[in-house]
């Protein structure tokens, strides 16, 4: 059946750039709060306040690969005292849901349209933490996509600093121009049919970064602290914004200290360097055992020992131990946590 879902956002300035952020913001929070197929998306009317005339929002749709439903735009009849700087959107989707499921969203400012359906969108963050090895990744991707969370691949975020500094020119040892580029960068993640996109300046990149040259430039600009300091504000903006997961070594205890939800997982670090081998293993690449459990070892020693932000337990952390749980154990029990914290 078709079923109609409502939002609505403001925008901080009539620019094209911040039109078409918020418009993508909206859209993303639309889609993955009811859990909306691209492909099913039928039509999506826009509709701006007068004061909003530097950009058509529907162009958000388009970048945000919404390429074959009908989209127009519309410019709302002006009454005193209304809300400003205001988008609307109405999208029309297929789906088996009722209409009385459909959840409308209601961001910023615009909140106070519906503050009956703005109550009911609460917000999760999910911090999960933990040494090389303890199954942090996969578990925060896996909880991400059952839940319809964003997981924040802070990885991505660097090799995104990364790409940007190749496409420039700028030398990854200039720290000057790399910290420059940082705080200036626009950057969004985003999961669309259950994949994470990640959009830098409304581009999507999240192909193009994952290439060799990249990855040695992430690593280069991620030991600037002035990127570091810059990306964490992202990320907690993203946080802020969306329900999301995240995984990492200071996520509960430095980025995201107030997370409803955090994790820390541990493990034997023999059962640790067990498991780094069967991956590599997987991938066809040669390896020895000892050698992965040494360089683990030295790892964990270089994260909790580092200057800054090392790898420590935050004081309300859930901990578990994964050395003797079966991977759909340890999802299981945060998922349980999750659930409680979404009542």
């Amino acid at each position: 059946m078709n079923c109609s879902i409502r939002g609505a956002i403001t925008a901080d300035s009539n620019t094209r750039e911040d039109i078409l952020l918020n418009t993508r913001q909206l859209l993303k929070e639309m889609i993955e709060l009811n859990e909306v197929k691209i492909e099913n998306i039928v039509s999506i009317l826009f509709t701006a306040t007068k004061d909003l005339d530097a950009a058509y929002p529907a162009v958000a749709a388009r970048e945000l690969g919404i390429v074959d439903a009908a989209l127009m735009c519309a410019q709302e009849m002006f009454v005193e005292g209304s809300l400003k700087m205001c988008i609307r959107v109405q999208m029309d989707v297929q789906t088996d849901k009722k209409q009385s499921e459909m959840r409308f969203v209601y961001l910023k400012n615009a909140e106070v349209l519906r503050p009956d359906k703005v109550k009911k969108q609460k917000k999760i963050a999910v911090a999960i933490d933990g040494p090389a090895g303890s199954g942090k990744s996969t578990l925060a991707k896996e909880l991400a996509a059952d839940f319809g969370f964003i997981y924040v691949d802070t990885g991505a975020m660097y090799r995104s600093i990364g790409y940007k500094c190749i496409d420039n020119g700028i030398s990854t040892d200039d720290v000057k121009k790399v910290s420059e580029l940082a705080r200036n960068i626009n950057m969004e993640i985003c999961y669309i049919d259950g994949r994470q996109r990640i959009f830098v300046d409304g581009i999507d990149i999240s192909d193009e970064i994952r290439t060799q040259q990249v990855a040695d430039a992430a690593s280069a600009v991620a030991k600037m602290q002035d990127v570091r300091k810059t990306l964490v504000k992202l990320q907690r903006e993203i946080a802020k914004n969306n329900n999301v997961i995240m995984d990492g070594r200071d996520i509960g205890t430095n980025v995201l200290p107030d997370a409803e939800i955090k994790v820390y997982l541990d493990a034997d670090v023999s059962e640790r360097a067990k498991r780094r081998c069967g991956e590599l293993a997987e991938k066809g690449i040669e390896h020895d055992f000892y050698k992965v459990l040494d360089e683990i070892m030295a790892r964990d020693k270089q994260d909790k020992e580092r200057r800054f932000n090392p790898l420590t337990v935050a004081e309300d952390a859930v901990i578990i131990d994964t050395t003797n749980m079966r991977a759909s154990m340890v999802k299981d029990a945060v998922a349980e946590l999750i659930n409680e914290a979404l009542l």
